[in-house]
């Protein structure tokens, strides 16, 4: 009788064992994607927006931050615009969102305006924010919270689904 309580209480921790394993695996790991880690404090910057203002990372302290890498000639990017806009228009100046455009010699401000966005486009013309951040891919995003910590990181387009749920 020993013997198979025993027997049973080594299947079920081996079971156990084996579920937690397979349930760590679903989630998404970020420490192997290219740029910065979660975890880590973000980088402050300095950049001109597209009116000629000054706009520092650190002038948001306190706020959520979505900060965006992306270029007008990105499909991807471009995908996802209309559902940042969106996010945008839903959390107003809870959630900040910047969206730094990693290549300003092409027409953002004439893209911005075709596209209808309203969040702050800043111009990364000396590729110093892109190079600060790793970037090799766009469009890539990271979620900064109010102490300034990187807590999420995305490649590739996101949906506005996303957002909401890299905010909470």
């Amino acid at each position: 009788m020993i013997k198979k309580i025993v027997a049973a209480s080594i299947i079920f921790g081996l079971m156990a064992a084996a579920i937690v394993h397979a349930m760590d695996k679903e989630e998404p790991k970020t420490e192997n994607l290219p740029g910065l880690k979660v975890g880590l404090k973000a980088p402050d910057f300095e950049l001109k927006n597209l009116d000629g203002e000054t706009v520092r990372l650190s002038d948001y302290r306190g706020k959520k931050v979505i900060l965006n890498f992306w270029a007008t000639w990105c499909p991807p990017c471009k995908a996802e615009m209309p559902a940042m806009q969106k996010f945008h228009e839903e959390v107003g100046d809870k959630i900040i969102i910047l969206a730094v455009n990693i290549d300003p010699e092409y027409d953002v401000a004439g893209f911005a305006k075709q596209m209808d966005i309203h969040f702050p486009i800043l111009l990364d013309d000396k590729d110093e924010v892109n190079t600060a951040y790793k970037i090799l891919t766009i469009p890539t995003t990271f979620f900064i919270n109010e102490k300034g910590i990187i807590t999420h990181k995305h490649l590739s387009a996101m949906t506005i689904d996303m957002m909401r749920e890299y905010t909470k």
